[in-house]
């Protein structure tokens, strides 16, 4: 009995190791497998909160980042620059943006669509085809603006124009203003783009 036990025994040795070599080997083949599903680090970078360090930026300058796959502008506009929205206001579609399409933030929701009237933040696409909007941020000497040009954004591809706090002007192919994204100021020198509570 004891002779026909051996055989049984080595056997059984020799299939739970072929059985644990086997395991191994299929986790080991599907980790890599199984770790493909998960958001690579730059899908995740995508969609983080973005900082945008103000500090060097000088009056009347333009600051582009990139947030979610999106261009974000951030704008430090001149005292001569806020003072030209109050020239706009009857002339955009939506002077407080209240329209609903790309609801605004609250803290948004005013002339210079801002937190601080110095700086604005909004999403630098045009709200008609998802076109780039290019800056024009000096009055005059452009066929393609009005006369009275204050300044501001200008979409290249059907003409439509924005104001200096990204409003669209009425009876211009655009729909809706510039989206505000969410962000928050966490200090004088630095916001934080695509979040905006504590």
């Amino acid at each position: 009995m004891s002779d026909s036990s051996k055989p049984d025994s080595s056997r059984r040795t020799a299939i739970g190791l072929t059985c644990a070599a086997g395991a191994l080997g299929g986790v080991a083949v599907a980790v890599p497998f199984v770790s493909s599903f998960a958001p690579s680090e730059r899908a995740k970078a995508a969609g983080a909160p973005v900082e945008v360090d103000i500090a060097g930026m000088q009056p009347g300058e333009m600051k582009r980042v990139e947030w979610r796959g999106k261009p974000v502008w951030v704008v430090r506009r001149t005292q001569d620059m806020i003072d030209t929205l109050a020239t706009t206001e009857d002339k955009v579609a939506d002077p407080l943006s209240l329209r609903t399409a790309y609801p605004t933030p609250e803290y948004a929701q005013n002339q210079y669509r801002s937190i601080k009237p110095e700086y604005l933040v909004v999403v630098g696409i045009c709200s008609h085809l998802g076109c780039s909007p290019v800056e024009k941020f000096k009055a005059g000497g452009d066929p393609s603006l009005p006369d009275d040009w204050a300044g501001g954004f200008l979409c290249p591809c059907h003409g439509s124009t924005f104001d200096l706090a990204g409003r669209v002007f009425k009876n211009k192919p655009a729909p809706d203003n510039l989206e505000v994204p969410p962000h928050m100021y966490l200090s004088d020198s630095r916001i934080l783009v695509g979040e905006d509570k504590a």
